[in-house]
């Protein structure tokens, strides 16, 4: 089940939301080799988050494998610009198309609700918020943690405190059977905040890599709360679906 659009009008050109989408493409194509090794590998040591390094909770010299024949090695030097570098990296095709075309759905309408530099502001502090909880739910992991899902949960957490009742259409399949609908973002995603939450809980003490739902978690939750401080009223004054009410059509019209 996937978002394809939702009934949202925006006002502001998304530059930011775009100028995201583009550097997370040429990260991908310029440091990651297009997902081949041994760029793909090298880019998760060198730019990707490892928390048991920064944490100095891993001993020095330990080898983590992260590809064929490719390992990334605990040094002295802590790489504190891994908390910004790793959430322009992704770890495969459909982990960079999935996270851009979530951002592409629902950023641009947050980006409308605050402006281009407060957005800009915004999106890097939910990755941190969500880079920090991740590694406080496992401090000495070895994994490299790559992804901008920490962030764009950020998005969609300031998404639905902004706006809970707009439609989000859905794209549904089940074997052959394949349909689509419409469901409020509140529900939406409310159901992604839980199956995270959920996934969270099941992987404490689990050994391994995978999903990092902690950050998701920790970026939802941040949106949530920073985009009270970040939004703009004067912009929000113009979206018919800020908020639990919906605005008369008239208001709407000479907002425009």
């Amino acid at each position: 089940m996937i978002p394809l659009r939702d009934d949202n009008p925006h006002f502001l050109t998304p530059y930011v939301t775009v100028g995201i989408i583009a550097l997370n493409a040429f990260a991908w194509l310029a440091l990651q080799g297009l997902g081949t090794e041994p760029a793909l590998a090298r880019s998760a040591c060198t730019l990707g988050l490892i928390p048991g390094a920064l944490l100095r909770t891993l001993e020095l010299g330990t080898r983590i494998p992260v590809g064929t024949h490719t390992y990334c090695i605990i040094t002295d030097a802590a790489n504190w610009t891994s908390m910004l570098s790793h959430m322009f990296l992704h770890g495969s095709w459909m982990h960079l198309i999935g996270n851009m075309w979530f951002l592409w759905i629902f950023g641009n309408n947050v980006e409308d609700s605050m402006g281009h530099g407060r957005f800009v502001v915004f999106y890097l502090l939910c990755g941190l918020a969500a880079a920090g909880l991740q590694m406080a739910s496992d401090p000495a992991s070895g994994i490299p943690m790559v992804g901008a899902s920490g962030a764009i949960g950020g998005v969609m957490g300031a998404y639905v405190v902004l706006y809970p009742r707009v439609n989000v259409h859905m794209l549904f399949w089940f074997g052959f059977y394949v349909t689509t609908f419409a469901i409020p973002a509140i529900w939406m995603l409310g159901y992604w905040f839980l199956i995270q939450f959920l996934g969270g809980v099941i992987s404490i003490g689990a050994q391994g890599g995978g999903v990092a739902f902690w950050a998701h978690v920790g970026g939802f939750v941040a949106g949530a709360i920073l985009v009270l401080g970040f939004r703009d009223l004067k912009l929000l004054a113009r979206h018919p679906y800020y908020g639990r009410q919906r605005r008369a059509p008239g208001a709407y019209r000479r907002l425009r």
